[in-house]
């Protein structure tokens, strides 16, 4: 009997999603647990594996919308892996009910682009070629025929609204990428990012946010980590980094300055008594913060550790929901991309996102002298309806001084 394979529960406030990707072939024998497929949603990319060994028959195409719960493809445990070595139905030559050469668009995309249907694998019902197999399978996005040139488009080669709308139209359902022109290429918005988009327009427009700069000498924390890298490296198995100085710096200011860690629901103040820190992690689906939990009770090897574990679990998209939520606070590192300076945006509803930048050697003075130190400046923004600019300038002040004497962190002052 065939084991149906449906989109897993991902958590109550999640109820659909994109099939985004297949990791296997329609047909192919899969082993238990193995991975079959990304599914994306508005907060979360994870990915959904096989309950069962068996032959894997799709019902859905890669980029439907689908739901919590919905049957995506079914598994027959009666083929075992043994079946694997004879050739699978969609390795033969697939020729469609309408006749030997397809259906006519089939037949049409056939001519126009010299592949061969035969040797294309089929998606369709029992295995039939459609016409957006076609289209996957042209070298050159299929359809462009259909479209006028683009020397006869307005403005010498910009497709006009009319064009656009075409091309879009011959595009395969449930295509990512929709060419428009040899010059454009339209591609719909991931899920994640729509709700990203959506949650930074939001926290610009729900919050007065404002932000602080100030810079810091990384002198003594470059020294320390350059005397004890090794040392550390050794007894701990992981690299002493700037992110675990920075998030004791965080924790420490939080706590001299409460204000800071609450946050405003409705028309009350709520007051958080714990640290929990969330780190901006940049992937290639998205922005994402997952939060390192009770920053308080870890030391520095916790830190770098669980800060590592995150931004991995972050970008091979096996983050949870359960790894994003509760944070009461945000740091995010420009720095290591070259950033010099920029204003982080809320990370809501959170009240405050520090944001740290590049080291970079400049000039300053210290005791009457010039000197050459590698500075960094640092961005705190923060919502002004709730944190008072003293309260602001004095956590900046804070961590500066904990960064640029990292002695205080050791003994809590």
């Amino acid at each position: 009997m065939a084991i149906e394979v449906k989109i897993p529960p991902m958590g109550e406030s999640i109820t659909s999603g994109v099939l985004a990707k297949w990791h296997v072939q329609n047909g192919d024998i899969v082993k238990k647990d193995q991975p079959l497929f990304e599914l994306e949603t508005d907060k979360i990319t994870s990915e959904g594996t096989a309950e069962a060994a068996g032959r894997i028959s799709f019902s859905l195409t890669a980029g439907t919308d689908v739901k919590i719960g919905q049957v995506v493809a079914t598994i027959d445990p009666a083929a075992t892996a043994a079946a694997s070595t004879v050739a699978k139905p969609q390795d033969e030559p697939r020729r469609s009910p309408e006749g030997e050469g397809g259906s006519p668009a089939v037949r049409r995309l056939a001519a126009e682009t010299g592949i061969d249907p035969a040797n294309i694998t089929g998606t369709g019902k029992a295995g039939r070629v459609t016409k957006g197999d076609m289209l996957a399978a042209s070298p050159a996005p299929a359809g462009a025929t259909a479209t006028p040139p683009p020397s006869a488009s307005i403005g010498g080669g910009v497709p006009s609204p009319r064009e656009a709308q075409t091309a879009k139209s011959v595009a395969p359902v449930g295509a990512s990428s929709l060419a428009t022109s040899a010059r454009q290429t339209r591609t719909k918005m991931s899920k994640l990012r729509q709700t990203i988009a959506a949650r930074l327009v939001q926290a610009q427009s729900q919050a007065a946010m404002l932000t602080t700069f100030n810079e810091v000498d990384m002198s003594a924390v470059m020294e320390l980590r350059k005397k004890y890298q090794d040392d550390f490296t050794k007894r701990h198995g992981v690299k002493l980094g700037f992110m675990s100085f920075f998030t004791k710096a965080v924790v420490q200011a939080l706590k001299d300055v409460p204000g800071i860690n609450a946050q405003i629901d409705g028309d009350e103040i709520v007051q958080n008594h714990y640290y929990d820190i969330g780190m901006a992690v940049s992937t290639d689906k998205g922005l994402m913060v997952p939060v390192i939990k009770g920053c308080e009770s870890l030391d520095m090897a916790a830190i770098e550790k669980a800060i590592g574990e995150a931004a991995k679990k972050a970008r091979d998209g096996k983050i949870t929901l359960a790894d994003l939520e509760g944070g009461v606070f945000t740091i995010t590192n420009g720095g290591i991309f070259g950033s010099m300076l920029s204003t982080p945006i809320l990370n809501a509803p959170q009240s405050a996102i520090l944001g740290l930048h590049a080291i970079n050697e400049r000039p300053v003075a210290v005791n009457g002298q010039v000197v050459i130190r590698p500075m960094m400046y640092l961005a705190l923004s923060y919502d002004h309806r709730l944190v008072d600019g003293k309260q602001a300038v004095t956590f900046l002040v804070k961590v500066k001084q904990l960064i640029e004497d990292p002695a205080r962190l050791a003994i809590g002052i």
